[in-house]
């Protein structure tokens, strides 16, 4: 989905710092939960992808505390047997968005994230590079909130204002075909503001 071209393409800390509601990259209408698994993006240029992931943990429940644990290094590998299998993972997304509407915010927009793995959009490759990841409480089994789409559009109006850079939205499956099929099909792509 293509959105709005950046006026200023050439100036990310600005981007991310100089509108209402963001301070470095971190958005005031978050929770702010500080992931480890981040870094400096490879040059100056700010994010022109918003790339959407699903997840939950343990698999196909809600509510509790694994993705947090996960993003943070914390996972206990005794608590789910499913733990046991992830928890050495290092990965991170920019954002979450829980089943009732909640954002947290674990990296910096003006940082990487570790969220894409191998990926590729429109011959680019390494979209953690170029990126922001949005993770959405969810599964393929489920389809999303109301609760979750609101957070979602207003965050994406959000971003735009902040990164006019952001030209596109795409799913994980889009960058990772074949290799990831999230947001999966209980994603309602038509309640995304275009």
């Amino acid at each position: 989905m293509a959105m709005d071209s950046n006026p200023n393409p050439s100036d990310p800390i600005n981007a991310g710092g100089g509108h209402d509601g963001w301070h470095d990259g971190w958005s005031a209408a978050a929770r702010r939960v500080d992931s480890p698994n981040q870094d400096a993006r490879p040059d100056t240029q700010p994010p022109s992808l918003l790339v959407l992931h699903a997840i939950s943990l343990p698999p196909g429940e809600f509510g509790g505390p694994g993705v947090e644990a996960l993003f943070t290094n914390r996972l206990d590998p005794a608590e789910h047997p499913y733990f046991a299998q992830i928890a050495a993972l290092r990965v991170s997304a920019h954002f979450f968005i829980r089943r009732d509407g909640e954002l947290l915010q674990f990296v910096s927009c003006d940082r990487r994230a570790w969220h894409a793995g191998v990926s590729n959009w429109r011959g680019r490759e390494r979209c953690n590079d170029f990126s922001l990841g949005v993770e959405l409480e969810g599964s393929d089994e489920h389809r999303f909130t109301e609760a979750q789409y609101r957070a979602l559009n207003t965050l994406i109006a959000d971003l735009k204002t902040a990164y006019p850079s952001l030209v596109d939205i795409a799913g994980h499956s889009d960058i990772a075909p074949g290799r990831k099929t999230d947001p999966g099909p209980g994603f309602d792509w038509g309640q995304v503001r275009r």
